[in-house]
């Protein structure tokens, strides 16, 4: 399914972005009606999908070797409503999102790190690398609703 950097990255852009759209919608609707469900559903899948999001940009800045300038700016696209598909694009049209998993060591001194090592072995291991980073997402995620929306709570 996410035969390279890109598909993944491309994937979790615009789910960020289809995420921004329902929260929004929810804080409109609170607005106008007073319902305040659209705003908890749409903040909740928002805020997971956000993390996911963030994810995505570390697994994909260490196996593209980013600069770290690189990855925040990618990074801070997600707090910019809709802001994550100009990234993408900006990072396609850079090539910065070209290539393919790095599975194997090469002769470049970078993948010779201790992480890159893990990395590889963790990429070359799909659904292990999925549920470690679906259980690190779901613990901050919890561990963020335990302490409450952004603003505290009314």
């Amino acid at each position: 399914m996410f035969r390279n950097p890109h598909h993944l990255f491309r994937a979790l852009a615009i789910a960020e972005a289809i995420s921004w759209t329902l929260l929004i919608a929810g804080l409109i609707a609170r607005a106008a009606t007073g319902w305040s469900l659209g705003v908890t559903v749409g903040g909740g899948i928002h805020g997971f999908i956000f993390l996911s999001y963030g994810a995505t940009v570390i697994l994909v800045a260490l196996n593209n070797r980013w600069r770290l300038g690189t990855t925040l700016v990618a990074l801070a696209s997600a707090v910019i409503p809709y802001a994550t598909i100009p990234a993408e694009l900006w990072l396609q049209r850079t090539r910065r999102l070209a290539g393919a998993w790095r599975l194997e060591a090469t002769d470049d001194p970078r993948d010779g790190r201790w992480f890159d090592r893990a990395m590889r072995w963790f990429l070359r291991h799909p659904w292990v690398l999925a549920a470690i980073i679906a259980a690190a997402v779901i613990m901050l995620y919890v561990a963020l609703l335990l302490i409450g929306p952004p603003g505290g709570r009314s």
